[in-house]
């Protein structure tokens, strides 16, 4: 178990540092000519305090989010998009992050700082109740994203951090690189997957091949921002400020696909479209 990451980014929060004011957006997406326009801004959280690390359920129809109150506990809430409504999914004695839908709909996975301070994926149903700790020898996990049932991709906080993959049938543990960024994702339906990579003053976006286990540089960005994610359409989009930008391959520009200013947003820090790419939740920073 690795302890210093109990004071650094995201973690610390359960010990009381000072928690970012943060707050979670919803907003209906629609295509027109070609192009995708947002309508219908909501914030669906819109208090003091942390709300943040959005994600869809499998049938789109609410969001699970991370939400540290006054007692600093971190738990999972589900905001349900058609009542408008909130229920505390988890109301545990430890503190989850990152819920992410499993594949299969099999439920949720979160990563949980336990009692100990040990820091491991568990798997809740659908409803918040705890099922089972996803793998017994694993710690000290940050973030993470599912490549298929039996295969996650991790953020292990190292001295340096890393990127890493692990076969749950194998146990098998496969090392991807040091200093990755906090965002990493599947892409499509293929098992390779991208990633970020951080030196002084840029990002580089790496497409990694398991099969040759092998990575490339498909493209970088004049900022540290690490958040971005990977759209089954539209490639890979980054935040930056109150934009969203558009990496395009042909002609290996960044485009804006959305700005989000004019609501008086400053800072995008997470952001996830739903399956259908008919909504999309971001997290604002305050």
């Amino acid at each position: 178990m690795i302890k210093p990451f109990l004071i650094s980014i995201l973690f610390s929060l359960t010990l009381g540092a000072q928690v970012p004011e943060t707050d979670v957006w919803l907003f209906k997406v629609e295509k027109k000519e070609g192009k995708y326009i947002f309508t219908n801004p909501l914030n669906v959280t819109h208090r003091a305090g942390y709300d943040n690390q959005p994600a869809f359920s499998l049938d789109d129809k609410s969001i699970l989010y991370v939400c540290i109150d006054s007692t600093k506990q971190a738990d999972i809430y589900q905001y349900s998009i058609s009542k408008k409504t909130t229920v505390n999914l988890t109301r545990s004695q430890v503190s989850e992050y990152s819920p992410t839908v499993m594949p299969g709909g099999v439920g949720f996975s979160a990563v949980v700082v336990e009692k100990d301070s040990a820091q491991r994926l568990w798997q809740f149903n659908g409803d918040g109740s705890f099922k089972q700790i996803v793998h017994e020898g694993t710690d000290s996990i940050g973030y993470h994203t599912w490549l298929n049932a039996d295969t996650v991709l991790y953020y292990k906080l190292t001295e340096p951090h890393s990127l890493r993959v692990l076969d749950l049938r194998t146990n098998k543990d496969i090392w991807i690189c040091n200093h990755p960024t906090r965002a990493f994702k599947k892409i499509g339906s293929s098992s390779n997957f991208i990633y970020g990579t951080k030196d002084s003053v840029s990002t580089r976006f790496r497409m990694y091949n398991p099969a040759l286990r092998e990575s490339s540089v498909y493209a970088t960005y004049p900022s540290l921002n690490e958040d971005f994610i990977w759209h089954p359409e539209l490639g890979l989009i980054k935040s930056e400020g109150a934009d969203l930008m558009r990496y395009n391959e042909p002609t290996k520009t960044w485009e804006p696909l959305f700005s989000f200013s004019a609501l008086g947003i400053k800072k995008i820090t997470r952001f996830v479209f739903d399956s259908k790419t008919k909504q999309l939740a971001i997290v604002s920073n305050l």
